[in-house]
């Protein structure tokens, strides 16, 4: 079926379209020959290129197919009226989508590698050797970044380290990003160790979300685990974040069998008068952490060891990016999370990207392969190249990781100098 009409509308694209066959008007859709690929998204940074064009073939006596045709009041916009079109038309950058159809819309950024504390399953007991100060990204380049990945559609960001609230120019960063348009949800992950202090800055510059990491609530385990003081500290700050309005707050328990296991159900008791979200995560893989699957406590034990306690334990609704698998105990204030990234992996709804804090964007927690953004971004490229960069890298993500096994004999970095 062929449609023949008479003016030339343009289809400023923002997401892939499962263009239907309709018994209405149709129109043949195709792409400039500059674009990349067919049905590309809408970039900011490329806005003429990634315009599709529905083109009138009234001089023209082919026939158009009847595949990949919609109706102009659908998805078409005249030519005289570039306004952007509604939230709910506007497409998703095709930068930051991959080959599964994966949408990132949640940027983790490494501030630090360094900390305050030594935890066992983050960092090899002799340490680590730190990127020279001049190769780590600047206030500027951290900014920069985060611009370019918000205007192509990421509404979340969250600042990780090593310790992020150890670096100087944290609040500066927070409220810097707290201007970028589009940008829904800042977080942080901390060790909690300064958090009473700087908290109330913090919530002024623009802090939305808080994950607290806390592994024992036994003083001297603290000390083991961590290899440092500080349990009060980091205790004194959770009170501080609940007295400041944060609810949730989450608590980040990473569980060890033979560590820290037997502290299951004292630390959902601490949701019955707090309103805390207590996330316990399978022990991983990362380089000098010593991991083995018999330290591994999986999801299914954990959350039958829970049960037994409270029976009435009922799950909660699963949002469709959802990290964690969360339940609650009915009459409790708080509920509790399960990570489940070895028993259970969830590489089917990701849409997190990470990067490093020597400027390194990496598409899988799991994944050895980077791409250094601060070299491009230190080279002079434009934006178009670093979204080239960006996109082809998002593009080579794979379905899923791995499995735990082969993760464990994988060459990667070390947590901390990834950020948590």
């Amino acid at each position: 079926m062929a449609f023949h009409g008479s003016k030339c509308c343009r289809l400023i694209v923002g997401r892939h379209y499962d263009v239907k066959a309709l018994s209405t008007q149709r129109v043949k859709l195709f792409v400039p020959s500059s674009t990349p690929k067919l049905l590309r998204w809408y970039s900011s940074a490329t806005q003429e290129e990634n315009e599709l064009e529905l083109v009138s073939l009234a001089n023209s006596s082919a026939a158009v197919p009847a595949t990949k045709i919609a109706t102009t009041q659908e998805l078409a916009v005249p030519v005289g009226q570039r306004q952007r079109l509604n939230e709910e038309v506007l497409p998703f950058s095709a930068f930051l989508t991959d080959n599964f159809g994966r949408q990132h819309s949640y940027l983790r950024i490494s501030l630090t590698e360094k900390c305050n504390l030594r935890c066992q399953y983050c960092m090899p007991e002799e340490g680590v050797k730190l990127t020279p100060r001049a190769q780590l990204l600047s206030t500027s380049e951290v900014l920069t970044l985060a611009q370019l990945f918000v205007r192509e559609g990421v509404e979340k960001i969250r600042l990780t380290g090593g310790e992020p609230l150890i670096r100087p120019d944290v609040l500066d960063i927070i409220t810097e990003l707290r201007k970028l348009e589009g940008l829904k949800t800042i977080a942080v992950t901390t060790n909690g160790m300064n958090l009473v202090r700087l908290l109330p800055k913090l919530k002024e510059a623009g802090l939305d979300l808080l994950n607290i990491s806390l592994d024992t609530l036994v003083p001297a385990k603290f000390e083991f685990i961590v290899r440092r003081k500080g349990f009060h500290k980091v205790m004194e700050g959770i009170d501080k974040a609940i007295e400041m309005g944060y609810n949730p707050v989450k608590v980040n328990c990473v569980v060890m069998r033979g560590l820290n296991e037997d502290e299951l159900l004292d630390f959902v008791a601490l949701t019955e008068k707090k309103p805390l979200e207590v996330r316990f995560i399978e022990y991983m893989p990362f380089d000098g952490n010593k991991w083995n699957f018999k330290k591994m406590v999986s999801y299914q034990e954990m959350l039958d060891r829970i049960r037994q306690q409270w029976p009435s334990l009922e799950q909660l609704p699963l949002g469709k990016t959802d990290t964690a698998k969360t339940f609650k105990v009915p009459g409790f204030q708080g509920q509790v999370g399960f990570i489940t990234s070895m028993s259970d992996q969830f590489c089917g709804s990701c849409n997190r990207l990470r990067i490093t804090a020597d400027g390194n964007l990496k598409v899988c927690l799991f994944g050895n392969t980077e791409v250094s953004l601060r070299d491009v971004l230190r080279s002079g490229a434009s934006d178009q190249k670093l979204l080239d960069i960006i996109g082809a890298a998002v593009g080579r993500k794979k379905k899923q990781h791995a499995g735990m096994f082969s993760i464990s004999q994988m060459k990667n970095r070390p947590m901390i100098l990834i950020g948590g």
